[in-house]
Order: structure tokens, then sequence, then C-alpha cells
């Protein structure tokens, strides 16, 4: 694709890229279930008297500032963790930057997509050349299945069953339960098949692909379905040459990171109920199986969504669902209005480097192929 050139081209370069919609849209998604909801309860019961159980004392609003020091610990994570994987190329300042755009991707996009999906691009904006860019961002996603795969029989081997999906024999919790093993199936699928196309049989999974493109139906995507096996052959002759230690350092960003983003939860109803500390552990399980579930969420950064399976997956540790509700509405500022926020006021100057650097590159090429021109 040829870079803008042109005021002209540069305005429709990033209408392209970002649209005021995507972030409108997510919000209203998410503001209108959460208006229907309320009023659902209305009906049944009095909200006034919601509000007036909640006191918003000094531990209230304590554990709301330690919700948002737990976020800054996911960032922390990730950002460590961009800059191991690029052995420090990367600057700290840079590192939060890509983050936080990954982040607002995540927020604008269905969750099964995530913000792996631009990460590249992102990578590259900041000096990292595009095809190494490519390699660390399918490590990135193969890690953070990985944790996902090794973290969560773990935690449900250590919460009863009848705690971690709620004690209520109705549906809703056979519906959690039912979503949450068909998609951890799915994701350990996915997370061996990355083994094997990124570390273990890079050649075999990139022959399946390219085998895989030719199909009649795939045929849209058939040189992206290649590339992807070309990627994983890279991929893995680089991590192959890692040592033992990088693996541990990457992995334990990424456990920092998801780790914190859970336990915001744990910190808002410190602040809002009066929880036995033996009910922590099962508030924190259950954000396992939270994260989990929305992945298969369609609708942008899980909104609507998610502050639905908050309020009814965590409805029987909480006294009344109006109150669920608060506490979904301030788990969600913290972990994901936040974010919409802070990408909308850094993507129109990452905008204009990016196409900065498309111009630079352009200028490249015209000038190696002049001087290849010259040569001949």
């Amino acid at each position: 694709m040829d870079e803008p050139t042109t005021a002209l081209e540069i305005k429709n370069e990033e209408k392209k890229f970002f649209s005021l919609w995507k972030i409108l849209l997510p919000v209203f998604i998410g503001l209108t279930v959460v208006v229907l909801m309320f009023w659902h309860e209305s009906r049944k019961d009095n909200l006034s008297d919601v509000w007036h159980e909640i006191h918003f004392t000094w531990r209230t609003w304590l554990c709301i500032l330690l919700g948002f020091v737990f976020m800054w610990g996911r960032d922390f994570g990730l950002t460590w963790r961009f800059r191991a994987l690029t052995n420090r190329q990367l600057s700290w300042g840079k590192a939060y930057k890509v983050d936080f755009l990954c982040e607002f991707t995540s927020c604008v996009t269905p969750s099964a997509v995530g913000g792996s999906s631009m990460g590249m691009v992102f990578l590259n904006t900041q000096g990292i050349e595009i095809g190494r860019a490519t390699t660390l961002m399918i490590t990135t996603l193969f890690l953070d299945e990985l944790f996902f795969v090794i973290s969560c029989p773990l935690v449900v081997c250590l919460t009863p069953a009848k705690y971690i999906f709620s004690s209520d024999a109705g549906a809703f919790s056979h519906g959690i339960k039912y979503t949450f093993w068909i998609v951890y199936g799915i994701i350990t699928l996915w997370t061996f098949l990355l083994f094997c196309g990124i570390i273990w049989k890079p050649e075999w999974i990139s022959r399946l692909l390219e085998k895989v493109s030719k199909w009649k139906w795939l045929k849209k995507w058939s040189k992206d379905i290649a590339t992807l096996g070309f990627n994983m052959v890279a991929t893995s002759k680089e991590l192959k040459k890692k040592p033992f230690i990088f693996w541990l350092e990457v992995f334990g960003g990424t456990a920092v990171s998801w780790t914190s983003r859970y336990l915001v939860v744990n910190a808002l109803f410190l602040g809002f109920l009066p929880v036995d500390d033996r009910w922590q552990w099962v508030i924190l399980a259950r954000q396992f199986v939270i994260w989990v579930v929305l992945m298969v969420s369609p609708t942008p950064g899980g909104s609507g969504f998610s502050e639905w399976i908050f309020s009814n997956y965590y409805g029987d540790l909480v006294p009344s669902v109006g109150m669920a509700l608060i506490m979904a509405i301030f788990w969600r500022i913290i972990s994901y209005y936040v974010y919409l926020g802070i990408g909308a006021t850094i993507i129109p100057g990452w905008l204009k480097e990016s196409i900065e650097l498309m111009k630079k590159n352009k200028k490249k090429r015209e000038n190696k192929i002049a001087v290849n021109e010259a040569a001949s």
C-alpha cells in the first residue's frame, strides 16, 4: 500500500484506522445494558434502597484506588513483557505506549479478536521491524493462552465446584460452567497448535496451513494463511535460541499482568462489602472463569455482556442485584473505560507517527530503486 503524501490522504488514512463511532459503540452498548438491567430490577425492588446500603467511606475510596493500582500492575506486567521480548530495545515509555494501544484495540473489537490483531503495527511504529514485530505478537498470543491453559485447571481444582460455578443450580450456572469448559477446550487446542507452530513442528504447521489455504471457501484469506505459516517458522527460529531465563521472565510478566487484572474485583469487594477473607479466593477464582467466557463475547471489548455476566455471576455474594450492578460499573470503569479514554487520546498522535514512518519507508524504497536503476 502506498503511503499518504498529501493532507487529504493523511485525513483519509486517519478515518480508515480510527473512527469516533468505534469508541461510542461499546459505550452505548454498555450503558444500554446497565440501564435496562436497572430498569428490570426497579420493577421488583426499590433501587433507592440500594444506594442507602452503599456507604462511600474512606475504605471504599481507598479500595477503588487499590483497584486502579492493580490495573497499573496489569500494565506493568505487559510492558515488562514487551521489553523482555524486544531484548530491551523498547524503552519503558514506548513499551507502555504499545500496551495502551493494544488495550485500546481490545476495547473496540470483539473479545475473540483482541488487541494483538494490530500489535505488530504498533510495535513497528516504535522501531521494531515488521517481520520481527509479527514474531513477537505471535509469541505474546502463545504466552497469554498458555497462562489460561495452566492456571485455569489449578484454580478449578483448588476451588469447590459449588463456589466457583455459583451455588445456584439454575440455567445461568450451568451455562457458565459448560461455556467455560468448551472455551477452555478450544483455548487448549489453539495453544497446542501455537506450540507446534512456533516451537515444536513449525514446518509441519506451515505445510498444513498451506494446504488449508487452498480450500475453496478460504481462498479469500489464502495469502494471510500462508503468511501466518511463514511467520510461525520465522518465530520458531528466533525462539529456539532463547535461554530458559527468557521464558521465565516473559511468562512471569504474563502472570503478573493477568493476576493483577483479576485482583481489581477483590479490591472492589473489600471496599463495598464486608467480605470474609475466605471468600476472597472464590472472588479471584471466578475472575478466571469470567475472562475465559468473555473470550466468546461478540460485542466490542465485551461491552454489555461483561456487566450482565458480572452482576449475575457474583449475585450470590452480593446482597442485591442492584448493588452488583453498581460494583460492575466501577469494575468496568477501572478495567475498561479508562483504557478507552486513554486510547482515544493517544491514537491520533500514533496515526501521525505511523504515517510519517510510512512516508520515510516509501522514500527509502524510492531511493533504493533509483540507485538500482542507476547501477544497471
